[in-house]
């Protein structure tokens, strides 16, 4: 076995769930790239590395690592990082390694004391010694700190937002409390400042620790989509993640709640534990609605109750349509409520009150406002409406200048609200709590909103189930639309949703026009039969692009999950060609022509949309979570890879920043929601039972437009169709609307 010792200079690419990860490592002044487990590595991180040398067919000579252990610098590799950092200008990674292997750990003392020596190492002339000793004088303490800090194994760049952050100050919390890394700088999570507490030397028990895993936990229940945690629960999963017993942990809870960073909360027997930001979010949203929702009068008067019905007959006649009691009901609660929720499964007509509630309100010369959770979902609405739709974000009115990573921040807010009458939100049943607040900000007292949604779908992708509870607090006018209209009737995508829906089987004969099951036991055959549907069945029978069509899944992981799914149908649909550049990032393969999905909310990076002779003819910021395009361009010079997105918008990925999206041939169920498709391909064998239930697969259903295929059993279906086990949402919004309208609870 071979031994390297060294530093990591920068992570290629890794895996965070598993720890694999590709490296560059510098060891005597050489770099060589390593690949294996590595944990949760940095750059920067000073470390023995045991393993083979292989030579990989494609990414040549590398370590296959097999064992890793983390060693503390020695002063002369620190110096040369440092110096090699770009922190003393004029100093590059080889001209630092020459100047430190002359002068060894006297380095820094050469330079302050005689920087005239700095002429015997090659490539220094004196007036660049001058120069050099300047700044380094200039910059000593700074210098120091990073000296410091890299025994640590901390990085250059992570050194620089510690030193603009603590300054001198840096010492004393390293050394007492390093968790404050975690509350206080971006990018720096718990147990990135837990791994330094331990080379630090920081007990294992300590109060600042126990405290941070507390956070970190409740943070990461927001990611699962929790608002609180139940007091046990809570204690349950820090004292796992810190290796201490559950009672320890519980004395932790009161101070950090004097301390005004929790909220602890006693519901009948449930003791709820949240974190301030997020109970304050639902608490402000409760406020916020009983305002909007004590707008107007609780009763029409006669005479205006017969205008309304009067206008009603003439709008049914323009558009030759007859509304149903509850449609009427909604178009009329809409007149009299400042809030009203609109929902109800596919088929039953939403999409027609939404239309009629337009009209109603254009006719008495109201400005309104329509808007979706994502681009997919806002240019659905427009085309069903012929009014133009936005995302929520582009509404608020997104300011590009974010920083990256911090909660986004709207030109539209209380001080500067949206200019309108009445604002239409489609989709709410994607909407998580922070967008929701942000929204109602925006939303003055008098402006009438409504909101519309399918109630049975997946709850938002972010923390909170906000549609769910809006109904469940009994507070707000609720129109539920229940009745399936004849021509919706007539497809069975929009009956199996329904009889999905209701728990009742559904029939897999093949006797439908758009509704196809398949069932397939062997997964390789599944995979041919996905392959032949896409490429050359289903685009002429729904008058669509194989790219139209799209694969839904419930997992990531596994022979049908969307890792292993995307690489063979890249494979197939997006085959290597000459003319096709390519570029790999870790694990993935990106290919021109390939169909991507970004992955993560980016409000800073630009877009643009350029004419058919490459001139730019509109451009703007930001890029969301759900979005898909096409591959356009990969150019290895200037490494960048350019994506085209919806309306021919245009953005240019650094390939450093590539793990902002994935291949998007196969999505998983929970990221197709407020998309549409022309046909959906849903491949579905076996899985756990708390992901292969009937919510998941009402969704997927319903995201087709003209056609579902299923390949797999029959008995998988029925089983998810009978299992009403849902991922538990721990949520209060409810009873905080309660509270605020004083009904108690």
């Amino acid at each position: 076995m071979d031994t390297v010792t060294g530093y990591v200079d920068h992570i290629i690419y890794q895996n965070k769930e598993n720890g694999y990860a590709v490296v560059s490592f510098i060891t005597e002044g050489e770099e060589l790239v390593c690949v294996g487990n590595f944990r949760s590595v940095e750059a920067g991180e000073s470390l023995e590395l045991k393993g083979k040398f292989v030579e990989h067919p494609v990414y040549g000579y590398q370590l296959k690592v097999e064992s890793v252990q983390a060693v503390v610098p020695d002063d002369t590799e620190s110096i040369i990082r440092y110096l090699g950092s770009g922190a003393i200008k004029g100093i590059g990674e080889a001209l630092a390694a020459r100047v430190v292997k002359k002068f060894g750990t006297d380095t820094f003392r050469i330079m302050e004391e005689e920087p005239e020596r700095l002429v015997e190492v090659k490539g220094i002339s004196e007036r660049k010694a001058r120069e050099i000793a300047q700044q380094v004088v200039e910059k000593k303490d700074m210098r120091e700190a990073f000296v410091f800090l890299q025994k640590y194994g901390i990085s250059n760049t992570l050194a620089v937002k510690i030193y603009k952050k603590y300054g001198m100050e840096l010492y004393g919390i390293m050394k007492e409390n390093p968790y404050r890394l975690a509350d206080d700088i971006e990018g720096v999570g718990f147990k990135t400042a837990d791994e330094i507490a331990s080379k630090i030397g920081i007990h294992t028990d300590s109060d600042f620790r126990i405290r941070s895993g507390i956070l970190y936990i409740l943070q990461q229940a927001a990611s699962e989509g929790h608002i609180y945690l139940p007091e046990d629960l809570l204690r349950e999963r820090t004292a796992e993640l810190l290796g201490l017993a559950p009672e320890t942990v519980s004395s932790q809870l009161g101070n950090l709640a004097m301390d005004k960073r929790l909220v602890i909360k006693m519901v009948e027997e449930e003791k709820r534990v949240y974190a301030s930001s997020y109970y304050y979010a639902e608490l402000n949203c409760a406020r916020m609605l009983h305002d909007l929702n004590l707008t107007l009068e609780e009763e029409l008067l006669p005479a205006e109750e017969e205008k309304v019905e009067r206008l009603l007959g003439l709008l049914e006649k323009e558009q030759k349509i007859k509304l149903d009691e509850l449609q009427k009901k909604a178009v009329m609660q809409s007149v009299k409520s400042g809030l009203m929720i609109l929902s109800g499964g596919p088929g039953t007509g939403k999409t027609t009150t939404i239309n009629t509630i337009i009209r109603f309100f254009e006719a008495e010369e109201m400005d309104i406002l329509l808007a979706a959770p994502t681009g997919r979902a806002a240019k659905r609405m427009t085309e069903a409406t012929g009014y133009e739709a936005r995302t929520i974000h582009r509404l608020l009115e997104i300011n590009g200048a974010v920083e990256e990573e911090k909660r986004a921040q709207f030109e539209r807010n209380e001080e500067n609200p949206l200019e309108a009458d009445v604002i239409i939100i489609d989709e709410m049943s994607m909407v998580d709590i922070h967008l929701f607040k942000a929204l109602l900000c925006a939303i003055s007292v008098g402006t009438r909103l409504i909101m519309v949604g399918d109630v049975d779908q997946l709850p938002s992708v972010g923390p909170g189930q906000v549609l769910q509870d809006l109904i469940k607090s009994g507070a707000f006018p609720v129109v539920m639309l229940k009745r399936i209209f004849r021509q919706a009737g007539e497809s069975d995508i929009v009956v199996n949703a329904h009889k999905i829906n209701r728990g009742e089987n559904i029939e897999l004969n093949n006797k439908s026009r758009d509704f196809f099951f398949l069932e397939r036991k062997d997964v390789n055959v599944i995979y041919k039969h996905m392959i032949q549907l896409i490429r050359e069945k289903l685009p002429p029978y729904v008058n669509a692009e194989p790219y139209d069509i799209q694969v839904l899944t419930p997992m990531r992981k596994g022979s049908l999950g969307v890792e292993t799914l995307n690489g063979i149908l890249q494979q197939y649909l997006n085959p290597p060609a000459e003319e096709k550049n390519e570029y790999r990032s870790g694990e993935r393969l990106f290919r021109v022509g390939d169909k991507v999905m970004q992955i993560k909310n980016n409000y800073q990076i630009p877009w643009e949309i350029v004419s058919k002779y490459g001139i730019p003819i509109d451009k703007g910021m930001g890029v969301f979570n759900g979005d898909m395009g096409i591959v356009r361009k990969i150019d290895e010079a200037a490494q960048t890879l350019t994506v085209e997105y919806d309306e021919h918008r245009r953005i240019e990925y650094s390939f450093s920043s590539l793990e902002e999206i994935e291949l998007a041939y196969a999505i998983t169920i929970h990221k197709s929601q407020g998309s549409e498709y022309p046909a959906v391909l849903m491949p579905l064998l076996s899985g756990p039972k708390m992901l292969f239930n009937r919510n998941l697969l009402y969704t997927a259903v319903t995201r087709a437009k003209k056609c579902v295929t299923i390949l797999g059993s029959s008995i998988t279906i029925q089983e998810m169709i009978h299992n009403e086990r849902q991922h538990k949402r721990y949520t209060s919004l409810d009873d905080r609307i309660k509270e605020i309208q004083g009904f108690g609870g």
